[in-house]
């Protein structure tokens, strides 16, 4: 059994589809991986979030302590976002996804010569 954060999982595939259980915590972690980011940065970024969302998905993982958010005592207030160790643990996963999703559409789909993703971090 595994036990964290007040619960119990029979396997450990569980506990990570706990907490990357939505569309926008990869995402946010995948563009994390590129650098540290204000939240207006990852607010343009990622275009198809509302605020609050983003809000809400940053602090989840900020307990989940995927990610690290720093506060400056400057006005108006600086706040920067970064992945900590455990976070940075996922780049290899992540960039295997990226991989295999552009594999997955090469072969089912279609991708267009204006493919904003292609050996960057994308969306």
């Amino acid at each position: 059994m595994y036990y964290i954060n007040d619960k119990e999982y029979k396997c450990s595939v569980a506990v990570t589809l706990d907490i990357f259980n939505d569309r926008w915590k990869l995402g946010i972690i995948w563009h994390l991986l590129d650098g540290e980011k204000r939240f207006k940065e990852l607010n343009e970024i990622i275009s198809e979030i509302t605020q609050k969302t983003l809000t809400i998905k940053l602090k989840e993982l900020e307990e989940k302590n995927i990610i690290h958010r720093e506060c400056f005592p400057e006005i108006p207030p600086k706040v920067v976002y970064s992945l900590t160790s455990t976070g940075k643990k996922l780049r290899a996963v992540l960039e295997d996804m990226h991989e295999w999703g552009i594999d997955y559409v090469k072969e089912f789909g279609k991708i267009t010569p204006d493919n904003p993703c292609e050996n960057h971090f994308c969306e």
